[in-house]
């Protein structure tokens, strides 16, 4: 099986281009990623040299580029690529909607062409907007997006629906709650309220800290898109959970505990334009059809991470830095240049 992953440099898709690697013996794996700011070489180091992965640097938007990966031929695309940090949509949305709507379509229309067999799109449960007390959305629930990054990818999970009403074209959409895990940009939640805690600095939390998420480790994720990539019914749209929303605050708290470190380091900031306040899925349909269900629960997956953010310290310290982004130059281009020469 050859996959072509977009994205793949980011923090899902690296764990997924790891995780598919070991899992299947004989898969290739074609990572395409641009690497902004979001995308980090590092992530990948220790499989860079593997025979069967291969990195191209280019971006989604660019149509030559993609039809010229995919004219290699490719069984299947899991597209990860996006524009994906809420506060940053609000500060400016020219980049989501070109990334995430534009960068779709020319992925979908540049697959259709070359009629890849089968075309996984990763989305997020942020296009449901906010639940009630109680209330779970269904794969059938109205699309209600909050802020421009959802609305970006409420819109990419349409585009991908019309191809495959229009063209018959054969796309799965995926729609999973907050991650976390290895490799996670430290402006997210938990790896930011990690590395402060680590560093000695106060944690930013939003408004009251009651808005609630349901949080999956990162692996259960990569174990349930690779079951939609192998048994998903084409057409079809699966939520991805864990069951068990939590509110920020209590998760801030949980971490500060595994690191031993008070709650006067906890500093309540404004909160951020449009935030909603709850999310939650019904994910029944991935469990019954495919028979996923996550393996790691909240206690242990936290527990992981903070202990890997522990021993990662430089791995930290280069993304907080920005000195990740030389990796490319300076590494990873010499060092394939000397496996192509032995």
């Amino acid at each position: 099986m050859k996959v072509l992953v977009t994205g793949g440099a980011g923090f899902i898709g690296s764990n997924f281009i790891r995780y598919f690697l070991s899992a299947h013996a004989g898969v290739e794996i074609v990572n395409f990623d641009k690497l902004t700011y979001a995308g980090n070489l590092r992530n990948l180091a220790d499989i860079d040299s593997q025979p069967n992965y291969r990195f191209v640097r280019a971006d989604i938007c660019d149509a030559d580029a993609v039809d010229g990966v995919l004219a290699e031929g490719f069984d299947a695309v899991a597209h990860f690529a996006a524009e994906s940090h809420v506060d940053r949509s609000i500060a400016g949305a020219r980049e989501f909607i070109r990334t995430n709507v534009e960068g779709t379509w020319v992925m979908l229309e540049a697959a259709r062409k070359r009629k890849v067999p089968r075309f996984l799109h990763v989305s997020t449960d942020e296009v449901y907007g906010s639940m009630a007390p109680k209330e779970m959305a269904s794969e059938k629930s109205e699309l209600a997006p909050n802020s421009p990054y959802a609305a970006s990818k409420a819109a990419s999970d349409l585009m991908v629906r019309s191809y495959v009403q229009t063209h018959k074209f054969p796309a799965i959409i995926t729609r999973c709650t907050n991650n976390y895990g290895p490799y996670q940009f430290p402006e997210k939640l938990i790896p930011l309220m990690i590395s402060n805690v680590l560093a000695g600095k106060k944690l930013p939390v939003y408004g009251d800290g009651l808005n609630e998420r349901d949080w999956i480790f990162v692996e259960d994720h990569c174990r349930a898109l690779d079951a939609v990539l192998q048994k998903g019914r084409i057409g079809e749209i699966y939520n991805i959970g864990s069951g068990r929303p939590v509110p920020n605050i209590g998760i801030v708290r949980s971490l500060l505990k595994l690191l031993s470190a008070p709650d006067g380091l906890i500093e309540f900031v404004q909160d951020r334009p449009g935030h909603d306040r709850r999310y939650a899925l019904d994910d029944s349909k991935i469990r019954h059809e495919l028979g996923w269900q996550p393996q790691v629960d909240l206690d242990a997956g936290l527990q992981h991470t903070v202990d890997w953010y522990r021993a990662n310290g430089d791995w930290v310290r280069e993304a907080t830095s920005g000195e990740y982004q030389e990796y490319y130059e300076k590494f990873y281009v010499k060092r394939r240049a000397t496996l192509a020469q032995l």
